[in-house]
């Protein structure tokens, strides 16, 4: 016992500064790996690798569906049917908006089960990117961090056209391109308002929705987004210093 107190007593340093540099080292890959996506297209998200293992259980030889396209060859429509559907304030708040996530807290306190979320599209980017969908204190605390990391290094269109590339709208289906070609036979520039609102409806269960596109809960939720959309603020680009959008190389297919 007493060799075993000696040996804290040695390495007490280290028990204490150790898990924070592992913290700070693993904000930082983070941090990094943001700033060369301000430039650079993410090949893949987390969200998509997990999928992708999920689908090759079944079928060793599965692929996503996933194509990426530049911001201004996606749907006005579509734009504005999810900033409608999935956080109204987008273009003003700094990645969290406060006064959604209480919301969402006394809904969900007064339901006593989980039925809102209040997460922006920011913090959804910021899980997709990086995190798993599992519910804990500590992922939420590291979505947070990279929310701020999200807002801090790029201009909200730069971080839309990344959320809109590679949000799931289905059980293998990544991205508006691979959603408008798979659901409608269009491409992402060529989505009716009614296909769009359609389309963002799904997002907060893409692959329960995927299966039920007839249901009469997306029919009436989408004639409620329908309506919402002319009222939708798109992000416009920023000429700050510090988010200056730089142009992107030509995205692999």
């Amino acid at each position: 016992m007493k060799s075993f107190i000696a040996l804290l007593k040695r390495y007490r340093y280290w028990i204490v500064f150790a898990p924070l540099l592992l913290f700070f080292l693993i904000q930082l890959y983070y941090f990094c790996q943001i700033a060369w996506w301000i430039k650079f297209n993410p090949e893949s998200t987390s969200f998509m690798r997990q999928q992708l293992a999920v689908l090759r259980k079944t079928n060793p030889k599965a692929e996503l569906r996933h194509k990426w396209v530049p911001y201004e060859r996606i749907s006005q429509n579509l734009k504005r049917a999810i900033i409608a559907s999935e956080d109204a304030n987008f273009s003003a708040h700094e990645g969290v908006d406060w006064d959604a996530l209480m919301r969402a807290y006394e809904k969900n306190l007064k339901k006593g089960k989980v039925v809102a979320g209040g997460s922006t599209i920011t913090q959804q980017l910021a899980k997709n990117l990086f995190l798993s969908g599992s519910r804990s204190y500590v992922r939420k605390v590291q979505e947070l961090l990279i929310t701020y990391m999200l807002e801090f290094l790029m201009d909200k269109v730069r971080i839309f056209e990344i959320y809109l590339n590679v949000v799931e709208f289905g059980k293998g289906v990544f991205g508006a391109e691979a959603a408008a070609r798979h659901y409608y036979g269009v491409s992402a520039a060529s989505l009716g308002p009614e296909q769009a609102a359609r389309l963002a409806v799904m997002l907060p269960n893409p692959r329960y929705y995927g299966t039920l596109r007839d249901s009469s809960y997306l029919a009436q939720r989408s004639q409620v987004i329908l309506q919402r959309m002319g009222s939708a603020s798109l992000p416009k680009k920023t000429t700050s210093p510090k988010k200056t959008t730089i142009r992107r190389k030509k995205p692999s297919t």
